[in-house]
């Protein structure tokens, strides 16, 4: 009998010490599993922070030393370097064998005659001021040709966008000149003349049904009192805004209409100690313009409205100051797809920065005279000043990211003042994402605030309620129906409080407000005037654990009160529209799916669980407890406050944590039940975006690997490491109270 002993506990020893190794490990691997999903969202997040970088491409082979090249360029694929000479001539080699593929000579008509001033669009589109004062335009473009072999080359295609005579320019010499054209048939031309004026030209073609075409042509000249000599100048892309700066440090702004007119709306001091503006170009988007001077600074003006709501004005205001180079500022050339600047100085330097950012992306040391950018920004093409070509590739695909673009407020254009603001698209490409997370973060906050105030009340009396004061039967039915309550789909909730409950709510909605103000007044009234009846001993036997019974006339009386007397107070108070008072006199909207109903969406899913927490917390407390401190002449409702809930406490507080946890991360619901808009409000008469919210809303639409993709793994890792800090800190409190109130 012994030994079948010895053998029976060997036996159960031995799967003892299996059951534990396989826990353990299944605990290990659900550890790891975690460890790995955060490894996972950060590697794709960390891409974000990485800092741009310039990679030298290699020489090109038997380059020879350039002298009298006016403006130098590369395409996308990095294969084709081009310049343009003082003739005109645009000159194609390959970056690889350094043979010249191509050479496109100036325009029809301009033999003999040289180039005086070449000015870049679009980082493809070249002004050319002849020495006879006409001007061109010239579009340079690569197309994809493939021989029969199944060999790749690339064609470069030169377009003359315009060519206007000497006699559209004006009676004096020009210094420098700038053409816009459009899609409409609409070109425009505007010339610096010596004498500071500008000669502005805008040509239309029109055709009609019947290939007609009619050309109209309005010229006029621009001349004003200036402040100072005109050093440099830019035009935006529909060619109906002007740019100037002078050389004490002026910046003028000028609107052109198609009438032959022109408006001075700015003349403000852009530089420090009147410094001399050196260089100007338009930001991406024809919003704000660059201006770069000869202190080497570089900064960034938009226009922006001052002044109070009575005399509301837009005013040129430096928004975003850059980092600044060692010497002046000579040219700034605006990247095509982002609000990057690229900007060279005296001394052959170039900068690349973000204007929104105000990142400093890096600094290329090259001596260089010339430069020029590819149209995908992933390639930098210079001429130094010994004459040789050198070409970077640029590693820069998320300069618009930075810890102040996420987590600080930030100028964006088109704004009056710096802001918090997520806005990820827009429907027309200069638009520039905003990518602040603190609206995300606010509105995640914002929503598990309002839904705890809601739910924790509730539960956590209920639960009192069920576990001290009601009867058994009644307790076994309750807690079962609380229960199944949490497995009903978080889908069907939001559906509900969005398609059912908010509309009621919006109809009623000062019936709502006067009821929540009704409630508390008629229980205490009512629990008053029975407090006197309760203490007859017929009384507690019949009513005793059923007391909650006398609430459902109280909620009747009190909904039918306050349905009763909405009209006439909302008519008194309110001017007869609650909604319509609330935004003219509070300055608030009403939305229909606002942080009313997120609390009871999101507090009907959490209640389950709080109340189902808090209910077996507090029934496992030992009897004892209640029934010393009942012995010693306590009242009922002080054993439960004095005894049983501090005894409990540890079970409550671990049941709203869950609770809030669970609010935390909910998707559905609130992006069901909210307008899913991210603004920073505490009202409640709006809604909100929270974190887990916005990735499903964005992810559909983010392109793998980009700005966005990234960003919304971003915010993935902030919700896990939100709610990894909930967690550990409510463990912390947990065990300090279990420590306080003993282990139960």
């Amino acid at each position: 009998m012994q030994k079948l002993d010895r053998q029976f506990i060997k036996k159960v020893r031995r799967r003892d010490r299996i059951a534990t190794r396989i826990i353990s490990a299944g605990g290990l691997l659900v550890i790891a599993s975690v460890i790995a999903i955060l490894l996972l969202i950060v590697k794709v997040t960390l891409p974000l922070f990485l800092p741009a970088t310039a990679t030298p491409l290699p020489e090109m082979p038997g380059a020879q030393r350039l002298a009298e090249e006016l403006a130098v360029g590369i395409d996308d694929y990095q294969e084709v370097a081009y310049t343009v000479d003082r003739q005109g001539n645009f000159a194609f080699h390959s970056l690889a064998s350094g043979e010249l593929i191509e050479k496109i000579p100036a325009p029809a008509g301009k033999e003999g005659l040289t180039v005086k001033a070449v000015e870049l669009h679009r980082n493809n589109i070249y002004t050319l001021l002849w020495s006879d004062h006409s001007v061109s335009a010239a579009s340079v473009s690569f197309r994809l040709f493939f021989a029969e072999d199944g060999r790749r080359s690339l064609l470069p295609e030169l377009e003359v966008l315009a060519d206007l005579p000497a006699a559209a320019v004006g009676p004096t010499a020009a210094l420098a000149a700038a053409v816009r054209t459009d899609g409409d048939g609409t070109t425009t031309l505007v010339a610096l003349l010596a004498d500071q004026s500008f000669q502005i030209v805008r040509e239309t073609t029109r055709t009609d049904l019947f290939d007609n075409e009619t050309r109209e042509t309005t010229s006029f000249r621009l001349a004003e009192e200036l402040p100072g000599r005109i050093t440099t100048f830019a035009v935006d892309e529909a060619g109906e805004t002007l740019y100037a700066g002078t050389e004490n440090g002026s910046l003028l702004r000028w609107e052109l209409n198609g009438q032959g007119e022109a408006r001075r709306t700015d003349n403000v001091v852009a530089t420090s100690d009147n410094q001399a503006v050196t260089a100007l170009a338009m930001v991406f988007g024809d919003i704000s313009v660059a201006v770069g001077d000869a202190g080497g600074n570089l900064a960034t003006w938009s226009r922006v409205t001052t002044g109070g709501e009575e005399a509301q004005t837009k005013k040129l205001r430096k928004i975003h100051s850059l980092a600044a180079h060692q010497s002046a500022v000579t040219a700034i050339l605006p990247s095509r797809r982002s609000k990057t600047l690229v900007s060279l100085d005296a001394g052959g330097t170039v900068h690349l920065d973000h204007m929104t950012s105000e990142s400093h992306l890096l600094a290329v040391q090259g001596r260089l005279n010339r430069f020029g950018i590819s149209g995908r920004d992933n390639s930098l093409i210079g001429l130094g000043a010994d004459g040789r070509l050198a070409a970077w590739h640029i590693d820069n695909p998320h300069p618009e990211v930075s810890l102040k673009t996420l987590f600080g407020k930030v100028w964006y254009e088109s704004y009056d003042e710096p802001a918090h603001v997520w806005q990820s698209s827009a429907g027309n490409d200069d638009f520039e994402p905003k990518l602040s997370i603190v609206p995300l973060l606010f509105g995640t906050i914002k929503g598990t605030l309002y839904a705890m105030l809601f739910a924790v009340p509730l539960a956590v009396f209920g639960a009192v309620y069920t576990s001290q004061f009601a009867t058994l039967s009644f307790r076994k039915a309750i807690k079962p129906m609380v229960e199944i309550m949490a497995s009903v789909p978080s889908v069907v909730i939001g559906f509900l409080i969005a398609l059912w409950l908010a509309p009621i709510i919006e109809r009623a909605i000062v019936t709502v407000i006067l009821a929540c103000l009704l409630l508390p007044l008629l229980f205490f009234l009512l629990t008053n005037s029975l407090r006197p009846l309760y203490k007859t001993p017929a009384l507690q036997s019949r009513v005793g654990g059923y007391e909650f019974l006398l609430l459902i006339p109280l909620l009747l009386l009190t909904v039918a009160l306050a349905n009763a007397m909405a009209p006439t107070l909302e008519s008194l108070l309110f001017g007869g529209s609650f909604r319509q008072w609330l935004f003219d006199e509070a300055g608030m909207r009403y939305d229909q799916r606002n942080s009313i109903i997120i609390a009871f969406g999101l507090g009907i899913a959490v209640i389950p669980l709080i109340f189902s927490i808090t209910e077996d917390a507090i029934s496992n407390i030992p009897p004892s407890l209640a029934a010393a401190s009942l012995a010693l002449g306590a009242s009922r409702w002080q054993t439960i406050w004095r005894v049983v809930l501090p005894s409990a406490s540890p079970g409550i507080f671990a049941a709203i944590m869950i609770g809030l946890g669970r609010c935390v991360g909910e998707t559905m619901i609130v992006l069901m039940a909210t307008g899913n808009t991210p603004i920073m409000d505490w009202s409640i008469f709006n809604g909100m975006r929270t974190l887990s919210a916005n990735i499903a809303v964005e992810i559909p639409e983010a392109p793998h690997g980009g700005t966005l993709y990234r960003v919304l793994f971003l915010c993935a890792t902030l919700l896990f490491a939100l709610t990894f800090v909930l967690n550990t800190g409510a463990e912390m409190i947990r065990e300090r109270l279990r420590k306080k109130y003993g282990r139960y």
